[in-house]
């Protein structure tokens, strides 16, 4: 059996690959190039608001994404940007959602069922859980926290897609729209 046989049958690849583009990503996102290029979507107006809201969800990004909006604070009505940036945040965050809710929690899921006890297995099935979940990953979504940790806690809820959607535009945007009135405000 070759290697690209043993990579397609091997049960955690999708677990694998994050871990490997968390890495990567880790490694790359200081480097002086990727801070140029994220310095340049200034420049774009509409369409840099866009494709910082992209990189504004991700760990890695979050701090050049953030000058950037301050960048576009002076040029750019506040919910403009809001709104724009809160598009492009959707598009990231559907992404990661789409990819851990199909991929990586589904590998892990027998991991998690091997290594739950009583009282954990209780408290998933409790309607407290049902409910906080989502609202403490709204929270961090809303938040500059990496949006990863609250799309995770969205992904073990039962979300449609369409409130996926729905909420994580209303969450960027609003939690971009702070940002940017407080860049303007200073």
């Amino acid at each position: 059996m070759d290697i690209s046989e043993k990579y397609k049958n091997w049960r955690y690849k999708n677990t694998t690959l994050l871990a490997a583009s968390l890495v990567a990503l880790f490694y790359f996102a200081d480097t002086p190039f990727v801070k140029n290029v994220i310095m340049q979507l200034g420049d774009l107006g509409y369409v840099g608001a866009f494709i910082t809201g992209f990189f504004f969800v991700s760990t890695f990004t979050v701090a050049p994404a953030a000058i950037v909006l301050y960048h576009l604070a002076d040029i750019l009505h506040p919910v403009e940007i809001a709104l724009l940036a809160g598009m492009g945040g959707v598009v990231g965050d559907f992404l990661i959602f789409r990819f851990l809710k199909d991929s990586v929690l589904e590998e892990l899921k027998p991991l998690f069922l091997k290594w739950e006890g009583n009282h954990l297995k209780a408290l998933f099935r409790t309607p407290f859980f049902a409910w906080f979940s989502p609202f403490v990953g709204a929270v961090i979504i809303a938040s500059p926290l990496p949006d990863e940790i609250g799309i995770s806690i969205l992904g073990i809820s039962k979300l449609k897609d369409w409130q996926f959607i729905l909420l994580s535009l209303v969450l960027n945007s609003a939690g971009i729209f702070v940002i940017v009135t407080l860049a303007r405000a200073f």
